[in-house]
Order: C-alpha cells, then structure tokens, then sequence
C-alpha cells in the first residue's frame, strides 16, 4: 500500500481509502479540485487535503495534485486500481 504525509503531522496515511474507514483529524476534505487556489493554500498552511473521487480518472486526478495527501473513494473496486498503467499506459 501506497503511502502519502499527512499534511505537516508527521503521519503518514495510504494514497486511497475507502470513505469511512480512516481517521482524518484536522484534515480539509474536498469533494473536488476545482479550487486551486484552496489547495495551494490549504497545503502551504500544513493542513491535509483529502479528497473524494469516484471514477478512476478522477483519483488518478487527485493523486497527481502533490497537495493531495488522501483520496477518498466510495468502493473497495477503486482501491484496487492499476495506477501505474492508467497513467503510463
């Protein structure tokens, strides 16, 4: 499993997660990155970014934002995405 820091804490947590099944204290969870300028803010300040995506293209999306410390997913089925050959092919 893939790992990613949790914002300035200290902690890691896993790159993708489905909904519910971690705790994410202090975190900013957003429902899209649509607001760069929110990301870009949030991160700088040290805050975690966590955000829900629901189709593989949008995880692949928001793993490619380094601001993005989690992504949340509905369903175990994304967890278990090909990351590598999405992306490259």
């Amino acid at each position: 499993m893939r790992e990613r820091w949790f914002g300035a804490t200290g902690r890691k947590v896993p790159e993708i997660v489905v909904e519910g099944t971690l705790d994410l204290p202090g975190a900013l969870v957003l429902d899209s990155l649509a607001d760069e300028d929110v990301l870009q803010d949030t991160h700088a300040r040290g805050v975690p970014v966590v955000v829900r995506a629901d189709t593989p293209v949008k995880v692949v999306a928001a793993l490619a934002r380094p601001e993005v410390s989690c992504v949340l997913v509905p369903t175990e089925q994304l967890l278990a995405l090909d990351l590598a050959e999405i992306t490259y092919g």
